[in-house]
């Protein structure tokens, strides 16, 4: 401590209390939190020292906009950002023009530093509240960043910040779906060679999340809307403790839009161009019965992926349709739906199907029963090529739902959908791509992009 003690200025006597601090602490944890202090104001104070000596050297001024003439300095000004460590201040030239021409001044340093001219917060702190705002409510993502960097944050500073940096998320996006769209791939997703030749699974479903009914408005009755998502994942091997060799799927990689089938299309097959669906030796399309995505798999991927139906999903429309025609609570409804439940398991709806028209064929068969029956003959014969569990799972591949099911929970519900949760159109969509970057490991690359101002 003596020597870090000496080697600290004597015009900060701030610092000298906050050692002493440390050395008088009685506990393992009161040390480390008083250490923490020393260390934001000694970062504090190294920042600003190297940010005072870079002041200092000259400057190459440009140019006024208006008139052409070379700006000239007026002197120095002060600036201040917070920053994770607490305020930073600096004192920098700020020029303008000769000739009194109505530009704002200039301030080259703040231009090389990156730093917006009506930016209040630095980059890593909007970058730390973005962060935390992908897991937590925004008031809560306020108080964990009050607590590092020593200042009060406002839950709608977060709020704002996510608002840019999930609009910078969305540009992007769309940028990249029109550059498909004209023909220019995307760079592939680098993987390591065994993880790249493993079979790419991809799967849909939708998830209703709580909306204003007013927009940004509180009041009134919620509105749910439905979120389409898509999920693409690599399918891999993994042994556990006891030996057992079970099916894993990594890394996952995942799109959602607040729309319908068709706003999900593009985002989708962008993300399986950059997970190389022309290039993987093995593709599977994984969905249950729903019309739009399998409407989408013809569209897009039926050239690349296998199709398989949802066994469970399958087997629920079974159940209904043996519940329909013999009374869910007889042995005979429950005979029948145990024998199709196993021809559907090994890849043979025919016989299935073959007693459905039967049925049809009885006189008397109650119009509901009728309608249920027909819905059951032409699910089945849509997905006639889809049904093949048996073979499937042989294969090592999936033959349920569980893969999206439990992505739209994880991913999507549990930051979405908490107890009073109400959502604007424009807050939930900024938030998503934040998530969603989160999720695909994208997210550092938003924040290398200029930042927001008046932030």
């Amino acid at each position: 401590m003596l020597c870090l003690h000496d080697s600290i200025c004597h015009d900060a006597p701030s610092l000298q209390r906050l050692l002493r601090a440390v050395e008088d602490a009685p506990s393992l944890t009161a040390v480390i939190l008083a250490a923490w202090q020393v260390a934001r104001a000694l970062t504090v104070h190294l920042v600003e020292a190297v940010l005072a000596e870079r002041a200092c050297h000259p400057l190459a001024w440009p140019r006024c906009p208006q008139c052409g003439v070379v700006l000239r300095s007026k002197g120095f000004a002060t600036r201040q950002v917070l920053s994770l460590f607490g305020p930073i201040r600096w004192r920098r030239r700020v020029g303008r023009c000769p000739h009194g021409c109505a530009i704002p001044q200039v301030a080259p340093l703040d231009e090389t530093l990156g730093v917006q001219p009506q930016q209040r917060t630095s980059g890593e702190l909007q970058q730390l509240g973005c962060a935390l705002a992908v897991f937590v409510p925004f008031a809560t993502a306020a108080r964990l960043l009050s607590w590092y960097s020593g200042r009060p944050i406002s839950p709608q500073a977060v709020w704002g910040w996510v608002q840019a940096a999930g609009h910078r998320a969305m540009v992007t996006l769309q940028e990249h779906v029109q550059a498909l769209g004209h023909g220019a791939l995307p760079a592939p997703e680098a993987l390591a060679a065994d993880r790249a030749a493993a079979p790419l699974v991809l799967g849909a479903d939708g998830v209703m999340v709580p909306f204003r009914p007013t927009g940004g408005q509180p009041t009134g009755k919620i509105r749910w809307h439905e979120i389409k998502v898509g999920v693409l994942a690599r399918l891999g091997q993994h042994r556990t403790r006891s030996g057992k060799v079970v099916t894993r799927l990594h890394p996952r990689r995942l799109v959602a839009v607040l729309g319908d089938v068709e706003a999900l299309k593009p985002l989708l097959w962008l993300e399986a161009v950059r997970q190389g669906i022309h290039q993987v030796p093995q593709v599977v399309w994984r969905s249950d019965g729903a019309r739009g995505l399998w409407r989408l798999y013809e569209e897009r991927l039926a050239a690349y992926a296998m199709g398989i139906l949802d066994f469970y999903h399958a087997v629920q429309s079974l159940w209904k349709g043996a519940a329909a025609w013999l009374d869910g609570r007889t042995t005979q409804a429950r005979r029948w739906f145990g024998w199709a439940r196993h021809r559907l398991r090994h890849g043979q709806p025919d016989g299935v199907m073959a007693d459905l028209v039967e049925a049809l064929e009885v006189e008397g068969l109650p119009d509901s029963a009728r309608d249920t029956l027909t819905a059951l003959y032409a699910y089945l014969e849509r997905h006639r090529e889809h049904i093949d569990s048996a073979a499937y799972k042989a294969l090592g591949l999936p033959i349920g739902s569980g893969m999206v099911e439990s992505t739209c929970k994880w991913r999507i519900q549990q930051r979405f959908t908490g107890v009073g949760m109400r959502w604007s159109e424009d807050g939930f969509t900024h938030l998503l791509h934040l998530r969603l970057a989160w999720v695909n490991g994208r997210f550092e690359a938003l924040f290398a992009l200029a930042l927001s101002p008046n932030t």
